[in-house]
């Protein structure tokens, strides 16, 4: 019998009722995600579409029950962008709501496209459909991740940081954990669908693998560690980019730091705390270098470089005091941003949006890329995998910069864009993530919060609340060892997904066998 003809409730059959539910349920999935942290929802929610996902007769109806559930998704899940268009945009408030819409609606499209595929696809699978999904889903998720640079914000794993099957992420990543949400998921809606209770067994047998998946983590410790300090500035964000706070801005994370160096090893500040133009403070930066070499302490900033000769601006991160590479500008001992943020760090068609509004017209929102590989960081003998902001959501291209060398991660950022939202909350959860992916402790510098000291397991050893000035120290132990994901990524899950489609595909060719 197809899946369409079972019968749950009868209201289920008016398109109307299936779409206001979809928003419902879309909305909902916010509180799976951090500060909430209630995980659990996720496969709930998702086998609650399913069911509504499985009652559309035609792939419109399909898109748009994908379409709908991706506006409450996206709608609820990102709200907070909304703090940094209205407060920095520059546009009456109609304009803004209207970027907003245009914004939600352009990511509903991928759970649009995985209903739409998915209905398609129904016809040669009969009851065995649901399992085709897990492959449509991905694939949908992989192009929200990568299409204008990509999105992967909100993907379903980060809604596991906090439970049981976060253990998964050393072995099958932040990917592998979406697949398994949506095998729960699936589980619940064929339990609903057959009303045959056995389908539980699936997800208590991931649950299981889940519980036991520590005991084959690779990672050792080596009786070693870092003695961390982490500066919270909490620089105004109207205040950052004035040419007369930069001294000020530069003396609060100094003055921060000062009775630290003796102390600690490694001394972290956020992203563009030094709000100087590298080339054009050299003195005053050569001096603080000087400094910091007569001390046990290494400083790392986010800092602006800027290249006279190809006229090209990068966000980056400097190192100063390393005894081994001292500093100077443009040495090799840096990182420069790659995965920048549309709008906020280059303007595409900027010739043609940048007149239009000051949303278009940001300070230092003219970055250029750095390469897409570069090397660790190193930084009194630490060897430091670092990114920058958003770029700690692309797992794939962290990926590249770990190596069997990398004893610590670090992610420095400027969340003041956001205010007291939940999207740092969001953006804490992700770096949790990638410290557990890569089995490496992760530092997370902030300038207004929430700046955390993450171990390799993805728990916080420190942190400092939002709009505080503060500090952060811990002594971070190291490990050795390589996790099953930075061997392999996120091949495993795709091969799964693929046997599952195949699967599904075969059960249907039997049957008319």
């Amino acid at each position: 019998m197809p899946l369409s003809n079972i019968a749950i409730v009868p209201n289920l059959q008016k398109p109307k009722v299936r779409y206001g539910l979809s928003f419902v349920l879309g909305a909902l999935m916010l509180f799976a995600y951090a500060p909430f942290e209630q995980g659990w929802l996720a496969a709930l929610l998702l086998a609650s579409w399913l069911l509504l996902l499985v009652r559309c007769q035609t792939p419109k109806q399909a898109a748009l029950t994908g379409f709908i559930f991706g506006l409450g998704w996206f709608g609820t899940g990102i709200s907070w962008v909304f703090v940094s268009v209205d407060r920095f945009g520059g546009l009456p408030l109609p304009a803004t709501l209207a970027i907003m819409l245009a914004l939600f609606a352009y990511l509903a499209l991928y759970p649009a496209l995985a209903g739409w595929l998915w209905l398609k696809l129904r016809k040669k699978t009969n009851r065995y459909a649901l399992f085709t999904f897990p492959f449509i889903w991905l694939v949908t998720e992989f192009l929200r991740g990568w299409v204008m640079t990509g999105f992967p914000w909100l993907n379903l794993g980060y809604t596991q940081t906090a439970t049981q099957f976060g253990a998964l992420a050393p072995h099958i990543g932040e990917t592998g954990i979406s697949f398994v949400v949506l095998l729960a998921a699936i589980s619940f809606a064929y339990v609903a669908l057959t009303k045959r209770l056995e389908w539980f067994a699936v997800p208590v047998l991931l649950y299981a693998v889940a519980m036991l998946s520590p005991q084959l983590n690779p990672m050792e410790f080596v009786g070693t560690s870092s003695r961390v300090a982490l500066i919270q500035g909490n620089i105004q964000q109207e205040l950052k980019w004035d040419s007369e706070q930069q001294e000020p801005n530069f003396l609060t994370y100094k003055n921060l730091s000062e009775p630290l160096y003796e102390d600690f090893d490694l001394i972290i500040w956020p992203e563009s705390a030094i709000t100087f133009i590298e080339p054009l403070a050299q003195s005053t930066l050569g001096q603080f270098a000087q400094r910091l070499n007569a001390t046990e302490a290494v400083v790392l900033s986010g800092i602006i470089d800027y290249n006279p000769d190809t006229k090209q601006f990068f966000n980056t991160i400097a190192v100063f005091g390393d005894q081994q590479t001292p500093y100077e500008w443009q040495n090799p001992n840096r990182y420069r941003k790659n995965k920048l943020l549309p709008i906020g760090e280059f303007v595409p068609f900027e010739s043609i949006l940048r007149p239009l509004a000051p949303l278009f017209n940001l300070p230092m929102s003219s970055f250029s890329r750095g390469e897409p590989t570069q090397q660790n960081l190193t930084a009194n003998g630490r060897e430091i995998a670092a990114n920058i902001c958003y770029e700690v959501v692309y797992s794939h291209y962290i990926k590249d910069q770990v190596t069997a060398g990398t004893d610590i991660l670090l992610t420095v950022s400027n969340d003041s864009w956001f205010g007291n939202s939940h999207g740092p909350h969001q953006h804490l959860e992700i770096a949790r993530m990638r410290a557990m992916e890569f089995g490496r402790p992760m530092l997370r510098s902030t300038n207004n919060g929430i700046t955390a000291i993450i171990d390799h397991q993805g728990y916080i050893m420190q942190r400092i609340a939002q709009f505080e000035v503060a500090v952060a120290t811990a002594n971070v132990p190291h490990v050795t060892g390589t996790t099953w994901y930075t061997r392999y990524g996120s091949t495993p899950t795709w091969c799964m997904a693929i046997i599952l489609l195949g699967v599904s595909l075969l059960r249907r060719n039997r049957a008319q066998a």
